[in-house]
């Protein structure tokens, strides 16, 4: 049975998302952050070297980095609809999207929060200019950039509401992270495609599952 080492408010939620959606047994073995560094705990290292979630094991195997996870599932378990046909544009649609939500998207979110918490984590007296430079920082370059995906994903998902063809793929259970990570972190007010995609979403039932096992998660 596969195992999914999950940590709180991390992107290993897709993983018991994506597999309550398939209808797969599984295991969460929960783990906390640090409170005050919100990282994750040693524990972690004993499963994987760099300690990190998502990772799962399934008897000796471990696989780590949620792409790869969703792979493994997709080859060892039935993938039914959320994987489209081999060699389909649709099937390409799925690949790309696997590795353009960390890739590409995830690091510029990660930077917004990170830079954001800068002036909070600084010395009280250094935070006046800390504040100014994650200030400029966010300003001219991060923001930006993230405007930028987010347009990009609007366009997307005006086609037909999904990232891979007529109905949801293991592209939108990736792709819910960064949606939903944006919607806290970044302006998406006058994006009613990913309005609309996360509302889909949230009211699966699979969704609410994933929920259930692995708790309530928050992007602040």
């Amino acid at each position: 049975m596969i195992t999914v080492h999950h940590l709180e408010d991390s992107r290993s939620q897709r993983v018991l998302w994506l597999l309550e959606e398939l209808g797969v047994p599984y295991e969460v073995k929960r783990y906390e952050r640090d409170p005050k560094t919100k990282l994750g705990p040693k524990a972690l290292y004993d499963v994987h070297p760099l300690g990190k979630s998502p990772v799962i094991t399934d008897g000796d195997v471990t696989v780590a980095e949620t792409g790869a996870i969703f792979e493994y599932i997709a080859d060892t378990c039935e993938p039914g609809s959320l994987v489209p046909e081999r060699g389909s544009a649709d099937r390409r649609a799925v690949t790309y999207w696997l590795h353009y939500a960390e890739g590409s998207a995830m690091p510029l979110l990660v930077m917004k929060l990170v830079f954001s918490r800068l002036p909070v984590n600084a010395p009280l007296l250094m935070r006046p200019l800390v504040k100014s430079v994650s200030g400029k920082a966010q300003d001219s370059f991060i923001d930006p950039r993230i405007g930028e995906h987010v347009r990009f994903w609007e366009q997307e998902l005006a086609k037909t509401g999904w990232f891979a063809g007529e109905d949801m793929t293991l592209a939108d259970i990736m792709m819910s992270f960064p949606l939903e990570a944006a919607n806290q972190r970044a302006d998406v007010s006058k994006t009613p495609n990913i309005r609309a995609f996360l509302e889909r979403i949230h009211a699966r039932d699979a969704y609410k599952r994933a929920l259930e096992r692995g708790g309530p998660y928050s992007f602040a």
